[in-house]
Formats: structure tokens, sequence, C-alpha cells
């Protein structure tokens, strides 16, 4: 039994596209991102992944049922135009299920020939921020950082003014991600900053997507705005996070039988 299947909605030419991460990361920065980038560049829900190790709930968002992990592309991409995908959740995946997730995303890149991972996560602070004033002085503070799978991915760090990340332990589907992509030979960029565990941290989500901008999609966004907009996304991420970890801690977890 395979632990993760993608089921596509609507098929799209992924060839030379650059899938992002959304999974859910330390101060939910990933799906603050990934909520971001959807609507920035109005991408269309184009499949989900169907697990049964997921916990038996449906996303509804505009009175549209949804998966609990999502596949969103631009639908309307013609040949040549810059394809950006992405994989999200509002579920934090246990620790059981992140190897196979994460191992499955990877194998879903290279099937359908994207060119490039790019993963975002947040990084534990014990320092005390203000939390009700997130400004663009308050982001220059804090630092991001950058790791790539292999020299020629390390390219895309050149564009950014990311600092390189030298020594210490990367979680979650971004450590998976960067380890397999070294092994298969494959481009995966991780991006890291600061955030605050037990909160959606707007700040650090905003200072993410600036980077994410300056390697990919060079629109110049400005810091101002994105942190303002973060925070809107802040309070919805974190309630559908809220409602669906409460659902997970109903249903006990279940080992992957016969997977390695």
């Amino acid at each position: 039994m395979q632990p993760f299947e993608i089921r596509e909605l609507r098929r799209i030419d992924f060839k030379n596209s650059i899938l992002v991460d959304g999974f859910p990361s330390v101060g939910l920065v990933s799906s603050i991102i990934a909520n971001y980038l959807t609507t920035l560049l109005r991408l269309e829900y184009v499949g989900y992944i169907d697990s049964p190790f997921f916990p038996a709930l449906t996303l509804i968002r505009n009175s549209v049922p949804m998966a609990p992990a999502r596949l969103y592309a631009s639908g309307d991409a013609m040949p040549g135009d810059k394809q950006i995908a992405l994989f999200t959740s509002e579920l934090q995946p246990s620790q059981n299920i992140v190897k196979p997730l994460g191992e499955m995303l990877i194998n879903w890149a290279i099937q359908n020939k994207c060119k490039l991972i790019l993963s975002v996560g947040g990084l534990v602070i014990e320092r005390e921020v203000d939390n009700n004033n997130i400004n663009a002085e308050d982001a220059d503070q804090i630092s991001v950082y950058g790791i790539a799978s292999n020299s020629k991915a390390a390219k895309y760090l050149e564009l950014t003014d990311v600092e390189p990340f030298i020594e210490g332990i990367i979680t979650g589907t971004s450590g998976i991600l960067l380890r397999e992509g070294k092994k298969r030979g494959f481009d995966v960029v991780v991006l890291l900053t600061e955030a605050r565990q037990e909160i959606a941290d707007a700040r650090a989500a905003a200072l993410l997507m600036a980077a994410i901008d300056q390697m990919v999609l060079k629109m110049n966004l400005d810091i101002v705005p994105l942190c303002k907009e973060a925070e809107k996304m802040e309070v919805r991420i974190s309630k559908l996070s809220h409602q669906a970890e409460l659902k997970a801690k109903d249903e006990t977890p279940q080992p992957i039988i016969g997977y390695r």
C-alpha cells in the first residue's frame, strides 16, 4: 500500500516549474507563504494528496470542499510561462509520515520534470519580540538563511540577500527534501528564518516571501505591505491549523506498515 497518492483534478504541464513545499513548519510560515503565493499569483486548486494517514477532514474555502493537503498551480499558463506549483496544508505532518511525504514530493517533482524545489521554514527563537509592532525596521534585524542541495541550486541563493546556513539541523519536509536532493542530484533550495514557535509568525513569513521574490518572482515586493498582508493571513491560518490539530488529536496515529 502506498502511503500517499497525488490525484490531479486537471492536467497541468509542470515541466521546468518551481515546486514550493508549503507544509507547516515552525511559526506556520510555510502555510502563510503558500496562501500568499496562491492569492498573489492566482493559483488554482488542481490536485490533492490522498492518504489514509491524514485525518478525516475537509477544508471549506469560498464554499468549495477541499482536501487537507492540496496542489495549486497556474491553470492558464502558456508554454514558456513561469510556472509556480505548490503543495500546502494546514496539517502539521506527524513524525511517522514526514519521511515518506518528503520522498513523495521529490518523486513527483522528478516525474513531472520540475526544475527546482523550494522549501521554506522557521528556526525557533527564544528572545522577546513585539508581536503588535511588525514593521520593516523590525524585520531588518532578523536574518534569512539559505542552503542548497548542490552547486547548481546554490546559484539561486546568489540572487538573494540570504546568509548561508553553515551548521545545524533542518527537520520536517525541508530536511528530507534537502537530503534527497543531494542524494539524487536534484536542485533543492531551503530558506529559513527565525520564527516564533507558538503562533503563526507573519513577520518571518514576510521575510521569506521577500527572499522568494528576489530569487524567482522578480516582482519587487515591498516588505511593508507584505508584512501587513501576512498579518491578515496569520489570523486565518492559525485558526485553520488549530481546528485541524484538534481533529487530528481525535484520531489515533497509525504506523506506516511495510514502508521503507
